[in-house]
């Protein structure tokens, strides 16, 4: 705990406030990143018409480009809509099929680079980096629960705009550290995005609700079909009648105070690594491992386990730092 004690003896926080300011200027994206964006987007769109089984698709970005929370560094997620009248989910082989045909297009277009297919995940997906426009994208099928994680954080980013600089500040911190990679058993970007929306659930007042209380529709139903409007509309409603309640309630903590005790948010998760962080109902919950587990509704979309933590923090525990030292490297 003496590497975490560290963040409490910040000499200055005018000088973490000016760090912070300099690191978001540097990573947040302008026009021109989010319209090369648009580009990457339409030159898959223009690969996949030569396909024949993905001839009128479409083509629906999601993951941080569209909750707003991406970096200039950040990853491009498409997913590649299929429609079916029949509302039955489309089989993993066929995913794999297209995704194969999609992969000799892009090779054949020349429009790809370092493209990597990868069939057997649990979503199968083709990587590769945009020749033109030198950005690294993800491409799945019909990959609906992506798409509606995705708008949930767009309506969650909309509530208070320290959420999504704190999100960067925490994705480039935890690069930082190496623990922002799932292949070597650390954090992926969601489950850190997870733990920004629980610490702002948990502050005095809470800057963020429940999302119970943002969204709690039925997640097994929009697995096989998607309605984004709906989703939209449930979102919209509910973040202003939470706004009208916590009207003059505004909890006016800094982001740079903010910053720096999000990390004492997660201090003591050994001795809870049985627990659940459940930003579904702002709480920590018990772990459920019997058959059933959690409802069809949005809290199967939003927990993490403590003891996925431990490791990642631990990892962390065994080298030296400060997060004046942090911030300024990165």
């Amino acid at each position: 705990m003496q590497v975490f004690s560290m963040i409490y003896h910040v000499r200055s926080f005018e000088l973490l406030k000016a760090c912070i300011e300099d690191i978001l200027s540097t990573i947040k994206p302008g026009e021109d990143d989010r319209k090369k964006r648009l580009c990457a987007i339409q030159e898959l769109a223009d690969s996949i018409y030569s396909v024949g089984a993905l001839r009128g698709a479409a083509v629906k970005p999601f993951g941080s480009f569209i909750s707003n929370l991406y970096a200039k560094s950040g990853d491009l997620d498409v997913s590649v809509d299929l429609w079916s009248s029949s509302r039955i989910p489309i089989s993993k082989q066929k995913k794999q099929n297209d995704l194969r045909e999609l992969k000799r297009a892009l090779q054949i277009r020349g429009v790809a680079r370092y493209m990597e297919f990868i069939p057997n995940a649990r979503v199968p997906i083709i990587q590769y980096m945009s020749n033109q426009f030198d950005i690294s994208c993800d491409i799945s099928i019909n990959y609906y629960p992506g798409r509606m994680k995705s708008r949930i954080f767009y309506w969650i980013n909309t509530i208070d705009e320290r959420f999504g600089d704190m999100v960067l500040l925490v994705k480039e911190w935890a690069k930082a550290q190496n623990i922002n990679d799932p292949k070597n058993g650390t954090l992926n970007s969601y489950s850190l995005c997870l733990l920004v929306i629980f610490y702002f659930q948990r502050c005095e007042p809470a800057i963020l609700p429940p999302l119970k209380e943002i969204y709690d529709g039925d997640v097994a139903k929009e697995m096989v079909f998607y309605d984004e409007k709906y989703v939209d509309e449930v979102c919209a409603a509910n973040i202003a009648r939470f706004l009208r309640q916590n009207m003059g309630q505004r909890n006016q903590t800094s982001l740079s105070c903010l910053f720096t005790s999000f990390f004492h948010e997660f201090l003591g998760i050994r001795g809870l690594s049985i627990k659940v962080i459940s930003t579904y109902t702002g709480r920590l919950s018990e772990s459920r491992t019997t058959q059933g587990g959690w409802p069809n509704h949005t809290a199967c979309l939003s927990k993490i386990h403590l003891r996925d933590l431990i490791m990642p923090l631990e990892q962390l525990m065994r080298r030296r730092w400060n997060v004046l030292g942090v911030l300024s490297i990165i």
